[in-house]
C-alpha cells in the first residue's frame, strides 16, 4: 500500500423501519413511503489517490460481482467524468455487510466513495449535486450521501430527515440474495397501501408491504422471521433478506442473541440518525 493512505472510510448499513409500496408508476417504477435510519454496522474503504486518473478496486466481491458491473468503480467514475479531475485512485474493500440483504450493501459503498473522493480529490461539490450522482447509480444511495435518518417518498428520492427512536436491533442474515427488481415485479406484490401523512406514519403501525411475498418465496426469510418475532417485534428491511427484532438495550438483544440457533446467523447493531460516514467527515 501506498503512504497516502486515508484508511478507513465506513459505508453502513441502513434499515427500512418501515416500507409502503403506494403504487406503480407508467414509469414500472414504484411509489413508496420509507422511513431509512442507519445502523453502526458497516462495510470500510481505503483510498489512496494517483496522479494518472486509474481507477482499481481490490475487493474479495470480485469473483461475485464483476467490476464492470461494481457501484464503487462506477460512482469513482461518475465523479471522475462529473468534475474532470485528473486524478484517480486505489480503493480497498472490507466486506462486511450481505448482498442482496436489504440493508443498502452496495448502494452505501457508493455512497462513501462519492463523499471520500470527492474530500480526497478536492472537487468541493456540495451535496446536493453528489446526491444527484449517486441518485444515477441506485435510488437508495441519496439517503447515505445526506447522511441522516430520514423519511423517504416518491421512488426513495425524496427526503426529509427524521429524530427516530435508536433503539438496538438484532438483525438476522439469512443465507439468500433477494432481488430487488423481481419483488418489485411481482404480480402478487401489494401496491395499494394509502399515502399518509409523515405524522400519521410516524404515530402508526409499522409494515413492510414486500415482507409476506418474501416470506413466501423465501422459506430461509420465513424461518427467521418466525424466530425472531417470538422475543421481540420484528420486521423485514427493505425487500430483504434481512430480518430485525426491535430491543430497548443492548443487554436484552445479546440474551436473545445467545439462543439463536446454530443454522440462523446474525449480529447486534446500534441505529443511529446520524450516519457514521458523517461523523468520520466531522472528525476531519
Amino acid at each position: 500500500m501506498t503512504n497516502n493512505l486515508s484508511k478507513g472510510w465506513p459505508a453502513p448499513a441502513k434499515l427500512n423501519l418501515f416500507l409502503h409500496v403506494n403504487g406503480r408508476r407508467p414509469d414500472g417504477y414504484h411509489e413508496l413511503q420509507t422511513l431509512f435510519q442507519f445502523i453502526d454496522y458497516c462495510d470500510y474503504l481505503d483510498f489512496a489517490i494517483n496522479e494518472q486518473g486509474t481507477l482499481t478496486l481490490h475487493s474479495e466481491m470480485e469473483a461475485v460481482v464483476a467490476n464492470s458491473d461494481n457501484l464503487i468503480l462506477k460512482a469513482a467514475k461518475s465523479l471522475q467524468e462529473y468534475t474532470g479531475t485528473p486524478l484517480g485512485a486505489e480503493i480497498w474493500l472490507n466486506k462486511k455487510l450481505p448482498m442482496g440483504g436489504g440493508i443498502g450493501g452496495g448502494s452505501s459503498d457508493a455512497a462513501t466513495t462519492l463523499v471520500a473522493l470527492n474530500h480526497l480529490w478536492q472537487t468541493h461539490l456540495p451535496q446536493e449535486e453528489l446526491a444527484q450522482i449517486g441518485l444515477s447509480l441506485g435510488a437508495d444511495v441519496p439517503v447515505f450521501i445526506n447522511g441522516f435518518a430520514a423519511f423517504a417518498e416518491g421512488v426513495g428520492e425524496k427526503l426529509i430527515p427524521v429524530d427516530a427512536p435508536e433503539n438496538w436491533y438484532l438483525i438476522l442474515t439469512p443465507d439468500v440474495h433477494v432481488s430487488t427488481a423481481e419483488v418489485f415485479n411481482d404480480p402478487q406484490l401489494p401496491r395499494d397501501t394509502p399515502k399518509l401523512s409523515m405524522d400519521d406514519l410516524m404515530s402508526s403501525a409499522w409494515h413492510n408491504d414486500c415482507q409476506q411475498r418474501v416470506a413466501e418465496q423465501y422459506p430461509q426469510v420465513a424461518k427467521a422471521l418466525a424466530w425472531l418475532i417470538e422475543y421481540a417485534p420484528s420486521r423485514m428491511t427493505g425487500t430483504g433478506a434481512c430480518v430485525f427484532g426491535i430491543f430497548d438495550t443492548r443487554q436484552q438483544a445479546e440474551q436473545v442473541f445467545a439462543q439463536l440457533p446454530a443454522e440462523l446467523r446474525g449480529f447486534i447493531a446500534k441505529g443511529t440518525n446520524k450516519s457514521p460516514l458523517v461523523l468520520r467527515l466531522e472528525q476531519r
